[in-house]
């Protein structure tokens, strides 16, 4: 017995330095993370995106500096950023244009860069930034030549199919908040609870992202001697060994299931290793083809268009780190030496620990404004996906689904899938029904339908082409002697507006 638990006394000790590893990683990084995730989170809540998002019909400039723009002041969530580029799509995004909004929403964002500066140095979180508009230049070119013809056509068709089956966006809500000056904003109590809302959703969104991707560096840092890596990634070999770095970088990516955020820790790990600076850059660039994400994306739009997604996408992460390496290696900044280790061995009250207890106080107080939204006139217009507890703006939300009597928000297709396999594990999550048959807002991503609504319980026949037509699915309504009329299509109502007398009124069912 004794024997046996010296000689397992070795891995024991190793899987609790990497786990010790992997914590002060997290703790050298909590109050970036909390600073981060609440600016990304006020950004959110009160920069409107609606001018950006109304004119993406094309990848020229502008629509390409809109995509841009809309994706720096979403979430970084790589699954959030996925579903949201979809959903840009569907409503008619040129896809060359929604591909740079999934790019900049990972690689252009607040948190991002803050994290970056406090692991790893400045020079990375500068290198990210002047790499992501590099990435969105190429991608504009690149993907102007590849990303078109009956492949596109088809893929938007697959998409709007489907959500005329019912997994549609959500109607357009009011943000007028977002849209009144910035002093109104500011003084707004319900809109820093929005902004604390995104937050935490946000939060709860990646916490399993950073959970493994801190994992998995602690056991990398610890576990894999540095000369291993040379087995992996060239030394020595000049611009040959940049080369072969920025291509492996993304590979690294691909298996390691890490996605958004979560891969910061991770990249400290491979630069602590060895791995070159534009290799570094390019694995953080290639969060959005880890593995999980190419299995969205083959759902999103079949495998070949996926297969060309990652060709094309692997191709200009690996060409931006390779200039973003060019360049500061050139301006001299390119970091020349490399930490011996990636984070302390035990707790010190230096800067960090202060600034931590300071942050987690900020973070005490964010979570009782996301605890009291109601109350502090929040919610308006968002909803909060029941799946995974990110808050969801309804104008945009990428998925949502009728269910009993209510719809369902989704921050993506991911969450609206699990919802579909199992609606009674999530249902608890949807709050108890009111007196009036309302559910409240607070409890999940449901908006019920107005008690006003004639059309509450039941159905109505399309007078056009015969279909039955939910009213909270109904794609246009109008009212005609004194009835409401739903329609299945756009094209429907249009036909009835031209001659109503031509279509008897259907009945509800």
């Amino acid at each position: 017995m004794t024997a046996a638990v010296l000689a397992n006394a070795p891995v024991v000790d190793s899987i609790g330095r990497s786990l010790r590893e992997g914590f002060f990683m997290f703790w050298e990084t909590l109050w970036p993370l909390i600073l981060g995730f609440a600016l990304s989170g006020a950004v959110q809540a009160f920069v409107s995106r609606e001018p950006m998002q109304k004119k993406m019909g094309d990848h020229g400039p502008r629509s390409i500096a809109r995509a841009g723009g809309y994706g720096m002041v979403s979430s970084s969530c790589s699954y959030a950023a996925s579903a949201m580029s979809k959903s840009l799509f569907v409503k008619g995004a040129d896809f060359v244009a929604s591909m740079v909004f999934m790019f900049a929403s990972t690689n252009l964002v607040l948190e991002l860069g803050i994290v970056l500066v406090v692991l790893m140095g400045w020079q990375f979180a500068a290198a990210e930034f002047v790499g992501g508009a590099i990435m969105i230049v190429f991608l504009t070119l690149v993907g102007g030549l590849w990303f078109r013809g009956r492949m596109i056509v088809e893929a938007r068709q697959r998409l709007t199919a489907e959500s005329a089956g019912g997994h549609r966006h959500g109607p357009e809500e009011d943000t007028a908040l977002q849209r009144e000056p910035w002093g109104t904003k500011l003084r707004s109590k319900g809109g820093w609870a929005n902004a604390a809302t995104y937050t935490m959703a946000d939060l709860t969104m990646l916490r399993k992202e950073l959970v493994i991707g801190y994992t998995v560096a602690g056991f990398l840092a610890v576990l894999v001697p540095v000369r291993a890596w040379s087995v992996v990634f060239l030394h020595g070999h000049g611009f040959w060994t940049s080369v072969e770095n920025v291509i492996v970088g993304p590979f690294i990516a691909i298996i390691s299931f890490v996605c958004s955020i979560g891969n910061v820790p991770l990249a400290a790990a491979l630069w602590h290793g060895g791995i070159s600076f534009g290799g570094v850059i390019s694995f953080i660039f290639a969060d959005l083809i880890a593995f999980p994400l190419l299995l969205i994306y083959r759902r999103y739009y079949g495998m070949k268009l996926t297969l060309r997604m990652l060709a094309v996408f692997w191709g200009v992460m690996a060409t931006a780190g390779l200039l973003v390496e060019g360049i500061f290696l050139a301006a001299g900044i390119i970091p020349t030496t490399r930490p011996t280790t990636v984070a302390p061995a035990h707790f010190e009250w230096n800067y960090t620990t202060y600034l931590n207890i300071v942050f987690l106080a900020l973070f005490g107080l964010l979570y009782w404004t996301y605890r009291n939204r109601e109350r502090l006139g929040g919610g308006s217009g968002y909803a909060l996906d029941p799946v995974c507890g990110m808050q969801v703006e309804m104008a945009n939300a990428p998925a949502s689904v009728p269910h009993q009597g209510h719809r369902v928000y989704f921050c993506s297709d991911r969450c609206r899938i699990r919802f579909d396999a199992d609606p009674a594990r999530f249902a608890k999550d949807l709050g108890t029904t009111d007196a009036d048959g309302s559910r409240p807002m607070s409890s999940g991503a449901v908006a019920p339908r107005p008690a006003a609504d004639p059309a509450w319980g039941g159905t109505h026949v399309d007078p056009v082409c015969g279909m039955t037509v939910d009213p909270a699915d109904a794609a246009a309504h109008l009212v005609s002697d004194g009835h409401d009329v739903y329609f299945c299509c756009v094209g429907c109502s249009q036909a009835f507006t031209a001659d109503p007398g031509a279509y008897p009124l259907g009945s509800r069912s």
